[in-house]
């Protein structure tokens, strides 16, 4: 299964939709990772991890079938982010780009804020290194 990076945040509110970015697979061993990438190597900056949890399919056995049809429908269960999500993968020049949209459930949260987790404090605290893999 690809990593998805989602640079402006999931959205809790069905009606926002966001920008997520298939990349390549990272090896196990990056799970958890958190630090500063250095400049020159892929990835270069900060990495912070903003949830953790399982997902599911909720159409579908097979995600590798999934990401091939462009569109997945799960539900994610993190710490954060909770309920039925669907990414459609968006037409246009950039194969990678995907929509993340939120289902309407008990989840749900028409007021919902992404929470800033980079903090100036957060940041400083963080140490520069090279993540436990190279980059693909």
């Amino acid at each position: 299964m690809k990593s998805w990076a989602l640079p402006k945040g999931p959205s809790m509110n069905p009606v926002e939709k966001r920008l997520a970015v298939m990349v390549n697979d990272h090896p196990l061993e990056y799970f958890g990772f958190e630090g500063i990438i250095p400049v020159g190597q892929s990835g270069a900056g900060p990495v912070v991890v903003w949830d953790e949890g399982a997902y599911s399919l909720l159409e579908g056995h097979d995600p590798l079938r999934a990401v091939e049809s462009g569109k997945i429908i799960m539900v994610l269960d993190g710490d954060r982010l909770k309920g039925g999500f669907t990414l459609v993968k968006m037409k246009g020049q950039d194969k990678n780009n995907w929509l993340l949209i939120k289902k309407k459930d008990q989840f749900s949260q028409t007021n919902w804020r992404l929470e800033q987790v980079l903090t100036e404090e957060r940041r400083n605290s963080l140490q520069e290194k090279a993540p436990p893999c190279e980059a693909h």
